[in-house]
Parts: structure tokens; sequence; C-alpha cells
């Protein structure tokens, strides 16, 4: 091997952290291109440009490569969430943005397909950072709405994740069934969401 092509060979050396990014930006690619059926060994080493050797070096299997998909994606989620700027910085305008980039995140990034996969298939339990992102969001924000339990927000997070993954799943299609024009699901889920957080700050 020539000098020339080893040098190279080392300025692309990715760290395991690149790597492993890497290796989840080609399976989120994949899951959006095609679903999360297609989310396998070899496709995802392909799309990543390394060896199947390689992809199991820092997953273990492509279940470990899903489930840390699914938990960047929640992380990337929690981090837009709490990212949103309100007058108020938290509370009932805050839960009203961040309502709107739950759903935002589950109809464009294909978290609600993965979320889904993994439920169908007996894997929900892989989901093991959403109890922790919830909760980060109520401690942060939520929970400080006057009047509005921790408890009760949390119902409303429940609410908002259930429909979110529901439309984002099935709205559009349903939608059309039904003669409904573009977004009406998404609408319809945020009317009801928004009236019972609207009902939780009047204390009704």
């Amino acid at each position: 091997m020539s000098i020339a092509n080893s040098d190279c060979r080392t300025r692309h050396r990715r760290s395991p952290e690149a790597s492993r990014a890497n290796i989840l930006a080609a399976a989120e690619a994949i899951l959006l291109a095609s679903g999360p059926q297609d989310l396998k060994l070899a496709e995802v080493a392909k799309g990543a440009g390394v060896a199947n050797a390689t992809v199991l070096h820092h997953f273990g299997s492509i279940d470990g490569v899903q489930t840390a998909l699914m938990e960047r994606m929640i992380r990337q989620l929690v981090d837009d969430v709490l990212s949103i700027t309100v007058a108020e910085g938290q509370g009932a305008a805050f839960a009203g943005a961040g309502m709107l980039a739950l759903f935002d995140a589950f109809e464009a990034q294909g978290a609600a397909r993965l979320a889904a996969w993994l439920a169908l298939t007996g894997e929900a339990s892989r989901m093991t950072g959403v109890r922790g992102a919830v909760q980060e969001v109520i401690d942060a924000r939520i929970s400080h709405i006057e009047g509005v339990s921790a408890e009760v927000m949390g119902d409303f997070i429940l609410g908002c994740v259930t429909y979110a993954l529901g439309v984002g799943l099935f709205g559009a299609p349903l939608g059309e069934l039904l003669g409904k024009p573009p977004g009406r699901a998404r609408e319809v889920a945020l009317g009801i969401l928004q009236a019972r957080l609207d009902a939780a700050a009047r204390g009704a």
C-alpha cells in the first residue's frame, strides 16, 4: 500500500461516535424512503458505506440499530420541543407550541412508522427513552401551568403522542378515503387537544 493511500485512509477514519452517527443517518434515510421493514443489516451497512461487521460492532444487531434510531429520534424531538421560544417561556403557550412540534415530528420524520413497527412486532419495550423524554418536557416547561397538576399534563402529553402517532400513520389515507382535504385529520386532532388543554388551564 502506498503512503498516499495510507494517509488518505487515516484522514477519513471516523471516531466511534461519528461512525455510529453515520450508520444511524443511513438507517433513518432508509426508514424515510421505504419504511422500517427495510431496516435490514445489509441495507443499512450499504447505505452507510461500511461492512456488515462494522454495524454489528457498534450496535450488536439490527435490533440495536432500530432501538438506537428510535432513541435518537426521541432525543431530537425533545430537543426541538425544548428549543421552542414563546413569550411565557413555559406553560400553556409552550404546551400549544410543543404540541405542534410533536405533530410535525411524527408526520415528517418517520418516527410514527418506526414506533408502530416496534409495537406491532412486540418490541415496544425497546422505546426506552419515551418515558424519560416525556418527563423531561413536563419538568422543563409544561408542569408550570397554573392550576394544572403534573398528572393531568402527563395525560395531556399521552393524548398528544397518541393523536400524533395516529395522524402520522393514518391521517392522510383516511382523510382522502373520507373525502376530506389534506391536513384535515391534523386539524381535527389539534382542535380536540387544544380544547382539552384550555379546559385543564381553566380548571374544568
